[in-house]
Parts: C-alpha cells; structure tokens; sequence
C-alpha cells in the first residue's frame, strides 16, 4: 500500500485561505507547476528560498508514493521591467548594455542557476520548459482568447480586457482585490496606451524596430506577455486544471491571478486545485535590496566573500536554516541564526552516525514508531517543517540517552529508528551527510579567487590562450566561472 492512503495531508490553499485536505484530481498522481526564474542575473537567494520550499514538497509528495509531474519554466523572453507593460525585456536590456545576444545572456545565467541550486542539492523537476520553446502554443491560447471574446488587438499587440471578463468572473479571487479597488488606484491612461484600460495586461507585443526577440503571428512580429508562458506551459504539460500551483509570495497579484483569468477565458475553468505561496527572505530584519546595500548571493553566502556575515557557510548548513522556517513565513537571515543553525545540524549529524553504535537490548524505553508517525504529522500539516525538526532533536536526545544507557532500544526499533531517520533527514529535507565544511569552503574561494586574479591579468596581458585554459580547466573540475559587467564569480556543480 502506497503511503499516501495511510498519511493525509492538508494544504493551506492561497485561493481559499486556509488549510485543505489533499485530494488528487488522478488518484495517486500529482500534476504540479512552479514560477521558474527570469535569466537575466545571477539567481536571487530569496528564489533559492522558494524553489527549494517547492523542492521539500516535491521530495515528500514522491515520497508517499505519489507519481509527481512536477514542471519548472525557464522565463527566456516577454518579462518586461514591470508589470505596467512597459519598458525593455529584462533580457533584451541586460543583452544590449553588455553587448552581446540575448541568448548569451540565457545561457549564461540558466547554467548559473542550475549549478546555483545543485549545490543546494536540489532534485531536478520532471519538466522545465521554456518560454521561447512554446510560442506555438502561447500563439493559440491567445487566439482562443480572442475567439472568446476577453482578448483585443491594437496596433500589432493583444490585450486582455480586464473588465470585460469580470463582468462573468472575480479578476481579484486569488488577491482577494476587488476591480473596483484597482481602477480607483491607478492612475489614468497618459493618451499613448493602446490599452483600452490601466488594469488591462498583455498577451502580446509588437516589437519594436530595435527589439531582438521577436517571432510572427497573426497579429505582429512581436513576442508573448509574462503572464500568458506560465498559463501555455503549464496547461500543455498538466492538463487544463490540476493539483497544485507554487511560487513566490510576490508572484500572487498581478501574474498568478491573471494566469486565473487566461485559463478561465480559454478554457472556461480555474486551472488549479491548490494555490501555494512561499513566503520573503529578509535579510536583517529588512528586505533584502542591491540598492540599499541589504542584499547577498548565494556565491558570497556559500563563499564568506561579503561585508555582512562572518563566515562562509555550508550549503547544507543552508538548507538546514531555511527548512528550520514554515515555508508560509517570513525568513530572516541573520550571521545569528546561521551559526544556530551550524551547531544544530552538526548535532544533527553526529547523532546520526551514532546510530551505528548504540548498543541494543531486548526493550525499548521509548516508543520509535510513535516517534515516526508525529514526524509524518509535521509533514502533514502543510508540509511543517520546523516541527518535524523539532521531532528530529527529540531523536537527538534518545539517541545520546541510549549512549549515555539512560535509555534503551531494541535492535528492532533501531533499524526503525536509522530508517525514519535518514528518510526525514536525507530523503525529505534534502540534507547531505557532511559536518560543516567552512574552513575547506574558504581555502577553495581563496584558490579559485586566485586564479580568477591571474585570469583577469592573462586577459589584460592578451594572453587569451591562458585565460580560457584557466577557465576550461576550472570548468573540468566541476567550477564554472560566470563574467559580467560586475566582475568574475564562480559557482561549482
């Protein structure tokens, strides 16, 4: 029997606004869809923060046995500066001030967030389509919307007609924003829109003259609004509705609620059972910003390569500090709470590898599959993490107990003890088994930083050869070297 039929979850559901027992459209199947990130800069660590809650919640789902579809995008064109519709391609802009193709800068940070997130140890998704992959399909949806009637052409572009559909529908169901609201927030049209209102968004653009990133359509050779990607992708790959939809908490208005109305107008249903949010990183207790200063990657955190924590830190030790926060509050990352959360995963792990040890005798003077089954209740209650963690320092403690022979167990709740153990820790939380290796971290940034110096002076030198030799060689070893405007990083797979 597949261990979802015995251990049943409940899931806050965003669109609701509260916690929902898990019910599967496919019984024993999960379709689910999460924001992937825009490539035009190094991956944000608050993004790290959001896919890897999503990450925890893919690794439980398979581990109760569900056949999981998990499809991840790749953003690589129409995300415009905001979300006014105005503006540049976030990449066509970083493309034209570093002078080169927009695809450079695709690949260039795609393969960033790859190495950035497997260090991390990260499980892949099913499926991680791109934008530029699916205008086919973007293309059709859009055409369908207009057949319906929420969709209008102006001079090349599409819109979509905000107030025409909440005639028959709530745009504001996910937000909890009324229309009304909106229209009285938003200033009026300056006379150089085509849009017939403020609060309409686009499906398509016409491109401009000097715009790269362009493909025909019916209407002009232009490119497919941000909102309209998640709705082709996910629909193709999933299924007109299914199980659940993740992102970032600052993803909720405008993108996911119009996503609800793309797929509403196209297809006459709301896409998705269960709208899930993950919730801000902050750094300091403020919000994290390049340009107040409050801001860090996951490069100078990894790297201790930064004015604002005291050392490098190990990506497990990482992890284990965002998976001690419920994926639905508030993280605040603190030089205070990352050493916290050193010394409670190498307890961790030491208790671990005492497994092996510990003597046993005919009795346990603990109850190990009570123990167990409180760790599936943290799980399943809405994938609660601090507590199943909790529940783990509690096995911390019969573990030195039975050590010290305060405790006993029998060797077969040991085998039960060191299976539930590395299923939680391992398997779940997606930790690895490594003590803290902050001083070996520190000696390879030191050694890397190093050659990247000499790289620098070869490049200056003209001596090319040199220059890609050191970075062809890095990039044997498994560390890719990642050059922009701002200088030289490196990230290693």
């Amino acid at each position: 029997m597949q261990l979802y039929k015995n251990q049943h979850i409940k899931v806050y559901n965003s669109l609701t606004g509260k916690k929902e027992p898990f019910e599967t459209i496919t019984e024993g199947n999960v379709g689910m869809y999460v924001c992937g990130p825009t490539v035009y800069s190094n991956v944000h660590l608050g993004n790290v923060r959001t896919f890897m809650s999503f990450d925890m919640v893919f690794r439980y789902l398979k581990h109760l046995g569900y056949k999981v579809r998990y499809v991840r995008n790749i953003t690589d064109a129409g995300h415009l500066e905001n979300d006014a519709d105005a503006g540049e391609d976030k990449i066509t802009k970083k493309a034209r001030l570093e002078e080169i193709e927009p695809m450079e800068i695709v690949q260039r940070y795609t393969v960033d967030f790859h190495n950035v997130l497997n260090q991390f140890n990260f499980l892949p998704p099913s499926i991680e389509p791109t934008a530029t992959g699916h205008i086919i399909e973007q293309i059709e949806l859009i055409s369908t919307i207009i057949d319906n009637g929420f969709g209008y052409e102006v001079n090349g572009s599409v819109y979509f007609d905000v107030h025409k559909y909440n005639e028959t529908n709530n745009y504001g169901i996910l937000s909890k924003r009324k229309l009304e609201d909106l229209i009285h927030n938003t200033r009026a049209l300056d006379g150089q829109s085509d849009k017939k209102n403020p609060q309409d968004f686009a499906l398509w653009k016409k491109a401009e003259p000097t715009h790269i990133m362009r493909w025909p359509s019916p209407w002009s050779d232009g490119f497919p609004g941000w909102h309209l990607e998640c709705t082709a992708m996910s629909t193709k790959y999933l299924g007109e509705q299914f199980d659940i939809h993740g992102g970032g908490m600052d993803l909720k208005f405008p993108h996911h609620e119009c996503e609800i109305a793309q797929n509403q107008a196209a297809k006459g249903k709301s896409p998705v059972n269960y709208w899930m949010h993950a919730n801000m990183l902050e750094l300091n207790g403020s919000r994290m910003s390049k340009s107040t200063g409050n801001y860090i990657n996951p490069a100078e955190l990894l790297s201790g390569k930064n004015d604002i924590l005291s050392k490098a830190y190990n990506p497990n030790v990482v992890r284990f500090f965002m998976m001690q926060s419920a994926y639905r509050s508030v993280l605040d990352l603190t030089d205070n709470g990352l050493l916290a959360s050193e010394k409670g995963f190498n307890r961790l792990m030491n208790a671990v590898d005492d497994l092996d040890n510990l003597k046993t005798l005919n009795a346990s003077s603990f109850d190990v599959k009570a123990w167990k089954q409180t760790c599936y209740d943290a799980m399943n209650d809405d994938f609660n993490t601090p507590i199943l963690i909790a529940n783990l320092f509690e096995a911390v403690n019969h573990i030195n107990a039975v050590k010290e022979g305060s405790k006993t167990i029998s060797s077969e709740d040991l085998e039960v003890f060191k299976s539930a153990l590395h299923t939680f820790v391992f398997e779940l939380l997606g930790l690895n088994n490594a003590k803290d290796s902050a001083e070996g971290t520190e000696k390879l940034s030191g050694a890397v930083e190093l050659l990247i110096k000499l790289r620098q002076e070869a490049r200056a030198n003209k001596d090319f050869a040199l220059s890609d030799q050191i970075r062809d060689e890095l990039a044997e070893v498994g560390i890719t070297l990642n050059d922009s405007r701002e200088g030289t990083t490196f990230s290693t797979n």
